[in-house]
This record gives C-alpha cells, structure tokens and sequence, in this order.
C-alpha cells in the first residue's frame, strides 16, 4: 500500500511591515481570575506601545481594567473575551461575558443598575476624553452581555489634566 503524502501548506512570508495605529487589531480570551484585568492591562501596554499609541496609555489602561475586572464580576464561564481595535481616530475596546440579559424586567433593571455602578469609573474616563460607554445584550452565538468604550485619539491627550 502506498504512503500517501500530506499536501503541503501555502508559504506565506512574514509581513515586514511594522506595526501603525491603523492596523491595531487584537482579541484575547481570559479566564476568569483576579488576575485577568491585570494581564488584560499589561497587554493593552505592550499593545500600544508597538502599534506607537503611547498617548493614549493611560485612559485606555484604564478603561480596559474597568471592563475586564467587570467582565470577571459579571461573566458565568471560566473566560471572557477582550477585543481592542483602532479605527478612524479611535480605540475601541470590547469585552464580552457570558451573563445574559435577563428576560423579566424587574432583574433587568437591577442587574444594569449594579453593572453601571461597576463601570462609574470607565463612565467618568470617557467623558474626560469625550469617549463614549455602553453595555448590551451581545449579538454573537452564545449570548451574553457586550461591554464598549471608544476613547478618541484627541480626547485622550487631555485625559488626566485639570480644567482651566
């Protein structure tokens, strides 16, 4: 009987291309731990740095730990999901848990209530940066609850001084 041979896989070379803001496009799956929102922000660092957003570090560190260390309060699984991604001027950071929305309203109500409450801070760091901030039903397969922030590139040079 003859060997049969696997088909060899296309060669694709490395792009040489360095990173720019423009092609910041990450997502990471994190377990569910005390430690995650830290690793989360620690990647987000080295993300920026390499893509030359360093400008944007501080409200973006930020806000990617308000997210995560919500995600982890909220999620039911063992993981949840961070995406970050650059587009027209903009950070968006995504994180996605597997709690779902609920279908009777009274538990709505008090479920956004306590999920607004954990996010004041990312509410207050968007608004400093004129950002935007939102949490909803997620659309993928599987359900859960979506959480956003958009940081402008312009807002976040002034994030962290005093007015006037």
């Amino acid at each position: 009987m003859p060997a049969s041979r696997c088909p060899l896989a296309p060669t694709y070379p490395a792009d040489p291309t360095a990173p720019t803001p423009e092609t910041l496009a990450y997502s990471f799956t994190l377990p569910a731990a005390l430690a995650s929102p830290a690793l989360a922000r620690a990647a987000t660092r080295e993300v920026l740095r390499a893509h030359g957003l360093t400008d944007m570090l501080d409200p973006a560190l930020q806000a990617v730990g308000e997210l995560t260390a919500t995600a982890c309060q909220f999620t039911e699984s063992a993981d949840y999901y961070l995406s970050l991604r650059y587009r027209a001027d903009t950070l968006r950071l995504i994180a996605y848990d597997s709690h779902p929305r609920h279908t009777q309203p009274h538990l709505t109500t008090a479920c956004d209530t306590r999920r607004r409450a954990a996010l004041r801070v990312l509410a207050c760091v968007c608004r400093a940066c004129n950002g935007d901030w939102g949490f909803g039903e997620a659309r993928e397969p599987g359900g859960g609850t979506r959480m956003w922030a958009t940081l402008p590139r312009t807002g976040t040079a002034r994030y962290g001084t005093l007015p006037g």
